[in-house]
């Protein structure tokens, strides 16, 4: 589809005017069970279901008789500029939503400024999307038992021009998705993990009730063992800045600060690990304090709206990450669906900015938020 007016036009849909409009589109035009491996949570999804009303819990304080005629929202982390105090979260296989899977997404974030952070478990590979892509990149990695695949593929990213590699440390074991193992759920055969050989991923295309392709190749693949010593592992292969994903508490974010990572980046695994852990956004403030300003703080979970980025923003994170929205957009109209879906949530935040009475970034803090 070349642009959001062909969508209105073939599918007779209004055009979108916010992030959630886009939830129902992709749903209709998702297989069921792929839909159920995107949305879904761990155990009774407690912890995905809270990851997005705690954003109502937290209000705002707006200041008034400021100049809001110019709101500058462009900023950098880890030495990468972006539009937005935004990125794209690392999803694997964005072929169940798309053809052209990460290649389109990459297109779409690139169009409006917003990096992409590419999962290992892309269905395109890392190659093809640094070929394709308009914006900066980001590698997202999980270790593998086999050093060496993990070691091959920090190489791969560093020659292919990304800028920065976000360790993910909260997925020694899949969580329990129940959707997936009522489904099924496996690769369907047109779709693989792009960056492997058959051999390593054979696991991920099974495909039987009461089992998950996801999982099964998780608990073959995954280092169970892996430990802090794995932060100067993966220095010692990359020079690119390091980033830990999965931090939900004080004393990992000390300790991670402590070792010099980039960055660190709050999560829960879109609450798809541990259900009932702390939501991103209640173990942000915590971590904010806890590093001190030793490396910047990060956080994903639950953002469908500009308020709720600009609350994200004003407990001390850097900028936010937003993964199932995009899978959304490119569901429904491909790169174009990305990038307007992430223009939306641009035009919202600058409002929001604006009748907060903080114009740039630099006027967001803590004293913009309260809990009643």
């Amino acid at each position: 589809m070349s642009d959001s007016s062909t969508m209105q036009q073939d599918d007779e849909q209004p055009r979108p005017l916010r992030v959630q409009d886009y939830e129902e589109l992709a749903r209709v035009r998702m297989e069921p069970a792929a839909w159920d491996y995107l949305q879904g949570g761990s155990d009774d999804e407690v912890t995905l279901r809270a990851n997005r009303e705690v954003f109502s819990r937290l209000h705002l304080r707006p200041r008034v008789l400021v100049d809001v005629s110019r709101c500058e929202l462009s900023t950098q982390v880890a030495g990468t500029p972006m539009s937005m105090p935004l990125l794209v979260a690392p999803m694997a296989y964005h072929r169940l939503a798309d053809p052209e899977g990460e290649v389109a997404t990459a297109r779409g974030a690139g169009a409006v400024g917003v990096p992409m952070v590419v999962s290992t478990f892309s269905s395109r590979t890392l190659e093809d999307v640094a070929a394709a892509a308009q914006g900066p990149l980001w590698l997202q990695v999980y270790c593998f038992r086999r050093r060496e695949v993990t070691a091959t593929l920090l190489r791969r990213a560093e020659a292919a021009g990304y800028r920065a590699l976000v360790l993910t440390v909260d997925a020694p074991r899949l969580g329990r998705r129940e959707r997936d193992l009522r489904n099924g759920f496996g690769l369907p055969p047109h779709i693989q993990a792009a960056n492997f050989s058959e051999e390593l991923t054979a696991a991920l295309s099974t495909r039987e009730h009461g089992r998950s392709g996801i999982s099964l190749h998780a608990q073959e693949a995954f280092d169970t063992s892996m430990s802090w010593e794995v932060v100067e592992w993966v220095r010692s292969v990359s020079r690119l800045p390091l980033l830990l994903k999965g931090v939900l508490t004080a004393e990992d974010a000390a300790r991670a600060a402590s070792l010099g990572v980039d960055g660190i980046i709050v999560s829960n695994h879109g609450g798809r690990q541990l259900d009932g852990s702390v939501t991103s956004l209640d173990a942000l403030p915590e971590v904010v304090r806890a590093v001190q300003g030793r490396c910047e703080v990060l956080m994903d979970g639950g953002i469908r709206r500009g308020t709720d980025v600009l609350k994200a923003l004003a407990l001390g994170a850097r900028a936010v990450l937003v993964g199932r929205p995009v899978f959304w957009g490119l569901a429904t109209a491909g790169e174009q669906g990305v990038s307007h879906l992430l223009s939306l949530l641009r035009e919202e935040l600058a409002l929001a900015m604006a009748v907060a009475g903080r114009p740039t970034l630099g006027d967001i803090d803590s004293s913009l938020v309260f809990r009643p």
